[in-house]
């Protein structure tokens, strides 16, 4: 079966797309990294991908704020993605590019173009870099989770990573159409504050997806644990085959595949 076509967009700041590159093609994709600019000239079509990835970094230095400058980027040169995502074709956000996904309005999940949520300083005023202990949310439909246990770990990397919404009525929304499909938790699977949540985020948010289950974005970083040796404690790992990221993407593909 002919691999997948994995779209790794990139931009000014984008540091992430290697890893994120080498994890798909790990998995059997056929990933290929390409400049924003070239969808502005036209000569790349998002069409023609089975599925796209905005890895993470600083696009653009985060001038203005996390993701903003190429958020807007993605608003004027793919603008097929609404219908890409309609088809049900994988969109993975990670970090830089979660924050994309939603200054562009495509998370959380609407019908609109709007956007209604945003991403701000971490409550604790520095860069968090470190593991983290998540939950996942076992009745949610996203793909990308597929026979992941309900807890995982991950490495956070962010200075902006505290995810705001619009209103609190729309937390509700989100709860009862299970888009919220990771938080983070203690080391008992409990909601508490910092240090668990790194950024202070509402109700704990890590990761969010589209109804439909195709379409994700989270702030931690699944290409920076495809190995078990990328975890600090790998030696004791031993119920791990693989890295949770790596099962993330192959998931992603297994999609494309079907």
């Amino acid at each position: 079966m002919k691999a997948p076509k994995i779209l790794i967009l990139r931009a000014a700041g984008t540091n992430c797309d290697l890893e994120t590159e080498n994890a798909l093609r790990a998995v059997g994709a056929a990933p290929e990294r390409v400049h924003v600019g070239q969808f502005r000239s036209g000569r790349r079509r998002l069409m023609d991908f089975d599925a796209l990835v905005i890895p993470g970094g600083f696009s653009y230095g985060d001038d203005i704020a996390a993701g903003r400058v190429l958020a807007n980027q993605v608003r004027l040169y793919l603008k097929d993605l609404r219908q890409f995502v309609r088809l049900g074709r994988p969109v993975l956000g990670i970090c830089n590019g979660f924050q994309v996904l939603v200054k562009a309005g495509i998370l959380p999940a609407s019908n609109t173009c709007e956007q209604t949520a945003s991403f701000t300083v971490n409550d604790s005023g520095r860069f968090e870099s470190r593991w983290v202990n998540l939950r996942i949310n076992s009745q949610s439909s996203c793909i990308f989770f597929k026979g992941l246990p309900e807890m995982i770990e991950l490495p956070v990397a962010h200075g902006e990573g505290k995810l705001v919404l619009k209103s609190p009525r729309q937390l509700e929304e989100m709860k009862k159409n299970k888009t919220i499909v990771l938080q983070y938790v203690s080391d008992d699977g409990k909601i508490s504050g910092y240090p668990d949540n790194p950024n202070g985020s509402v109700f704990n948010i890590a990761g969010l997806c589209n109804a439909e289950g195709n379409v994700l974005g989270l702030m931690p970083h699944p290409e920076r644990f495809t190995a078990i040796h990328h975890h600090p404690n790998w030696t004791r790992q031993t119920f791990l085959k693989s890295g949770v990221g790596l099962e993330m993407f192959r998931n992603a593909v297994q999609h494309c595949r079907s």
